[in-house]
């Protein structure tokens, strides 16, 4: 028969409430702020809060787990099986990485803020389940990634051939607003060969243009859709190569 839960037990440390199960919720949270602190600085929609957040709820639920049910072992009819609770938090966690997703028009966001996301529910698993050199090794891995592959790409582009894009774009007709989506278009590594703009009916007491972009350029078009949409004032953006519809 199990023992009974005396009061005393709430402070056992062989009850999974000793040190080595606060240092994993400790590597958990320095392992999670590493990565929340990086998609802070790149002003992410998930930030240092939400990954660290993730990351020690993470490794809480491992600890729970793996040492919550520990009074339950040895009763009749009863089978623990500590990899269940586990599951259900990789389940979980998709519901928040599918609300960071977002497409608007051709621009999909918030792919990469969602895979880092789940990443940093793993890595927080990890610690929870007694697994902190692993856990170091894929937040080494993370920064690999979003940092270095970055510049890999930007390598492979420059080995493209210049292909024509057409842009159209439907914004909120205000000052400054199309010079700065030429700034982005530019900055971004295309080059504009051809400005087509066109006024729009008043809406709403606002009024509303249109324009038509023709640029040139190695770099991947859908980046330029996805950071073009993020600006204030744009309602719509389509892409278009030459010889297709912009539509």
């Amino acid at each position: 028969m199990p023992q009974p839960y005396l009061a005393a037990d709430f402070f056992n440390i062989h009850n999974g409430q000793g040190p080595r199960q606060f240092a994993e919720l400790a590597i958990a949270l320095l392992l999670s702020s590493l990565i929340g602190l990086e998609r802070e600085a790149r002003q992410k929609s998930a930030g240092l809060r939400t990954h660290t957040l993730v990351g020690v709820g993470s490794a809480l639920f491992m600890e729970v787990s793996i040492h919550g049910f520990g009074a339950l072992l040895g009763t009749d009819g009863v089978a623990l099986d500590p990899s269940r609770v586990a599951a259900q938090v990789v389940s979980g966690i998709g519901f928040i990485g599918g609300g960071l997703i977002f497409v608007k028009k051709d621009a999909v966001r918030g792919l990469t803020t969602a895979a880092t996301i789940w990443l940093t529910c793993a890595i927080g698993m990890a610690c929870g389940g007694g697994l902190p050199l692993l856990a170091a090794g894929a937040t080494a891995v993370h920064f690999l990634i979003v940092r270095g592959f970055s510049k890999v790409s930007e390598r492979i582009g420059t080995t493209r051939l210049p292909e024509t894009v057409e842009l159209r774009l439907t914004y909120r007709s205000q000052r400054g607003l199309l010079g700065r989506m030429l700034e982005i278009c530019t900055s971004s590594g295309f080059r504009v060969t051809d400005v087509q703009v066109e006024t729009g009916a008043e809406e709403e007491e606002r009024v509303s243009a249109e324009v038509l972009l023709r640029l040139e350029g190695t770099t991947s078009a859908h980046s330029l859709v996805e950071a073009l949409a993020e600006l204030g004032g744009v309602r719509g953006v389509a892409l278009g190569r030459q010889g297709d519809s912009t539509e």
